[in-house]
């Protein structure tokens, strides 16, 4: 099909929710997107930073073959080697604690706000996540969520959820209190405009939840996988939490969902208490070893470290050169870059020259490439990104 038949079928059956961009993705290979008209792309956000160690790797779609023809499905009455060992390897790369598996990050962050409430006392109800925060589309996520704009329209929220500031360590203790069953935070806010948290912010999270029995719930869905030059963003910060919840990036590109609680709070998902029917199966688990064994093989948590701080590097000398950009923060390739104005046009102009780049909050570029990203890969990356932001910066002040 040609891309207008392919448009075509999208605006007659396909409902209207996500602002897509007019092009048909056919195809992608590592750092690469190709579209219906023979465009090649080079990818800086891959998939929504699912495919985080690039599009199509050789080990994950290898993995997915095999595991096609023995086993797709099976429900969890039942115990599946793919599942175990996935089990393990996020256990012994985080803090040892055990597992639950869905489909998503929204449904991650539900189960870990389930399992909040069921491993305290039933006095505690509440839950404190952050303003900017994202969690997912669920009820309990959007509510989870600290972004008015995401409640738009689903008004009255769940209620129990508590917002605070940031990196506020004051407001979090005046709002904590003995209903407190949870603190769910990002170690680096994604969608929020990549505010990473400070170790103080951090270690007052874990003071807190320990001393009054609460949850320390860590939403790793976007920080998660080695993103940030280490498996999970936690591991930055010298702390534990009780939970994290991850998905994106997990399974390479096929759909997972998955939470790691400590041992003593996992004990209270007892069967009846959550379920998840796809979760767990069996070639999205084989996808996700396949993850964990790539990472491992080629290096990429030391790639991602230094990619990172060469992309960071590079990127501050093309701040200092243009007064629109007020900064470049982030950890390993989670980087943002924050404009004194909208940038979201800047998007649009970069991927017509062959980049994709994502833009949050209005005004913050999100650059977020593959773990398996080169040099050279970033280099053509910012040179793409530098002539868009002349054009961008030319179209501004002709605007103006």
């Amino acid at each position: 099909m040609d891309t207008q038949e392919v448009l075509e079928l999208f605006d007659k059956y396909v409902i209207a929710n996500y602002g897509r961009v007019r092009k048909v993705i056919v195809k992608g290979e590592g750092n690469w997107l190709y579209d219906s008209e023979g465009n090649k792309i080079l990818d800086m956000f891959p998939g929504w930073a699912v495919s985080g160690i690039g599009h199509c790797h050789p080990k994950v779609t290898s993995a997915i073959k095999s595991q096609a023809d023995k086993l797709l499905h099976i429900d969890n009455t039942f115990y599946t080697e793919q599942q175990g060992r996935l089990a393990e390897l996020i256990s012994t790369k985080s803090f040892g604690g055990k597992c639950f598996f869905c489909n998503s990050g929204a449904e991650a962050n539900e189960a870990a706000l389930k399992l909040a409430r069921l491993a305290t006392s039933k006095d505690k109800y509440k839950v404190i996540t952050t303003l900017n925060s994202f969690h997912g589309r669920t009820f309990a996520a959007v509510s989870a969520t600290g972004q008015p704009k995401h409640h738009k329209g689903f008004l009255p929220l769940l209620p129990g959820f508590k917002y605070v500031p940031f990196n506020d360590i004051e407001s979090l203790e005046e709002t904590f209190d003995e209903e407190t069953a949870a603190i769910l935070v990002e170690p680096i806010q994604g969608e929020g405009g990549i505010n990473p948290a400070t170790e103080e912010y951090m270690l007052k999270i874990r003071e807190l939840c320990t001393a009054h029995g609460a949850v320390m719930i860590l939403d790793e869905v976007q920080t998660g996988m080695g993103r940030t030059g280490e498996w999970f963003g936690y591991q930055h910060y010298g702390i534990e939490p009780d939970v994290i919840t991850l998905a994106k990036a997990l399974g390479g590109g096929v759909a997972i969902g998955a939470i790691a609680a400590r041992s003593e709070v996992a004990a209270s998902l007892v069967p009846g208490t959550h379920a998840s029917t796809f979760g767990g199966n069996s070639l999205a688990c084989a996808a996700s070893i396949a993850v964990f064994e790539a990472i491992e093989e080629e290096g990429l948590l030391e790639n991602a470290r230094k990619m990172g701080e060469y992309a960071a590097e590079k990127l501050t000398d093309i701040a200092e050169k243009y007064s629109v950009i007020q900064a470049v923060r982030g950890k390993g390739l989670m980087i943002g870059i924050q404009f004194s104005a909208q940038c979201s046009e800047l998007v649009n102009i970069c991927l017509e020259k062959g980049l994709r780049i994502n833009c949050t909050q209005g005004n913050v570029i999100r650059f977020m490439p593959s773990m398996t990203a080169s040099k050279e890969n970033i280099d053509e990356a910012l040179k793409i990104f530098e002539q868009g932001l002349g054009e961008f910066i030319k179209d501004s002040e002709d605007a103006d």
